[in-house]
């Protein structure tokens, strides 16, 4: 066979390859059914407990069935605060409707309250027995001066000690922490004082708003203390209301954990 016979022979095969070569089928999406793995990726609904169905944030709740709802309802992982907030037909821009005053709770609140005391000398030890935290004179204000730290959530002074606080006056009044005859925190019995605060005796006053806000326990505290606590508020609240103020005097109340939502109190 020729080199040429050959040649042409190859080029009758190549040609012929060409025309039977099938053409590659195109290429078709494929759609991923949603498998277990993909529906356990869904974010899982949120789920609504009982109490938030039977609890109606515009219903009016009698103290009894408030004080059993608050220790259910708030997302807190601790033992939270329960608050009470009050709303007043107060003018709080007028001197003469400024509320202000003390309520000893029967049951306290539930926090430890740290009690600075401003008294003289011969007044120190009985103090310290009292409970109190601070206790000192010029040596405590010559040091709140230095520092401005003011570690203590209550100062009480004898009433000879007031001309004394003149340099760290600004500090504490600043921090609604300057004692006042208004809220029994100057007295000439401090350690007594110290005693009924240790206890808890506590001050409450109307903010900007015409509002109350008091803290009346712990989520841990039984309804029954609870219901105790507020109505030796609401009765304090009562008998403080300013003889200026006209119409309705305590508008609304509600009743709340540290983050739960607030629960409208009846009213009677």
């Amino acid at each position: 066979m020729t080199k040429e016979t050959k040649s042409k022979k190859e080029e009758a095969n190549e040609e012929k390859k060409k025309k039977t070569k099938k053409k590659a089928p195109a290429k078709t999406k494929v759609v991923k059914k949603a498998g277990k793995k993909d529906e356990e990726k869904k974010e899982p609904q949120k789920e609504i407990k009982k109490e938030e169905i039977l609890f109606d944030k515009e219903k009016l709740y009698p103290i009894a069935e408030a004080a059993q709802l608050v220790k259910t309802l708030g997302k807190e992982k601790f033992d939270a605060s329960v608050e009470t907030h009050f709303h007043l037909g107060i003018n709080p821009k007028k001197g003469d409707q400024q509320i202000r005053s003390t309520v000893s709770l029967p049951h306290g609140t539930g926090k430890t309250v740290r009690v600075a005391a401003f008294v003289s000398e011969s007044k120190e030890e009985a103090c310290k027995k009292a409970g109190a935290d601070l206790v000192g004179s010029d040596e405590l204000i010559a040091k709140i001066k230095k520092t401005e730290k003011t570690d203590f959530q209550v100062a009480v002074a004898e009433p000879d000690m007031m001309k004394k606080l003149g340099p760290i006056a600004k500090i504490l009044g600043t921090r609604g922490l300057m004692p006042s005859p208004k809220n029994e925190t100057v007295t000439t019995s401090p350690s007594k004082t110290i005693e009924e605060l240790k206890k808890g005796k506590m001050s409450f006053k109307n903010d900007d708003t015409a509002n109350v806000h008091v803290i009346i326990g712990k989520k841990s505290f039984t309804p029954e203390k609870l219901i105790q606590n507020f109505n030796t508020l609401l009765g304090a609240i009562k008998k403080v209301k300013p003889a200026s103020s006209k119409g309705i005097y305590i508008k609304n109340i509600s009743l709340s954990s540290s983050m739960g939502p607030g629960i409208k109190i009846e009213i009677s």
